[in-house]
């Protein structure tokens, strides 16, 4: 089983980048899954997630209205599409998914039950 995130990279303020959070090994299409980033000296903050029967979304206020997350069942990849970029939103991308399908985003929020995690990749804004 293993999340394959990729997309990262550097882009200037204002700017846009989309992420990629392939699955191998386990559906995505039933289970809760998110983005959460971590930044030197800061504890990981949770950006975005989508709910496990699809059309259900929650954002970080820090991300809301710039951030769209989403999911191609058929291709079996979560994405995170970040528009508006500033230098604050540098960091590493992790993706995550459920432990259990059919279960809420919630908890895949608080961490308390995060069963596979991707190998994150690293978003470089520029001001």
């Amino acid at each position: 089983v293993q999340l394959q995130a990729s997309g990262g990279g550097l882009a200037q303020a204002g700017g846009s980048l989309r992420l990629s959070c392939a699955a191998f090994g386990l559906s995505l299409s039933n289970r809760a899954s998110a983005w959460f980033r971590t930044t030197a000296g800061k504890e990981r903050e949770f950006v975005a997630a989508f709910g496990s029967k699809g059309g259900s979304t929650r954002y970080a206020d820090s991300v809301k209205g710039r951030f769209t997350i989403s999911r191609d069942n058929a291709k079996n990849t979560l994405y995170l599409q970040m528009d508006s970029l500033k230098p604050e939103d540098t960091a590493v991308y992790y993706c995550a998914a459920h432990r259990f399908v059919y279960r809420s985003y919630s908890e895949l929020i608080e961490g308390s039950e995060v069963g596979y995690w991707g190998q994150g990749t690293l978003v470089t804004v520029s001001s």
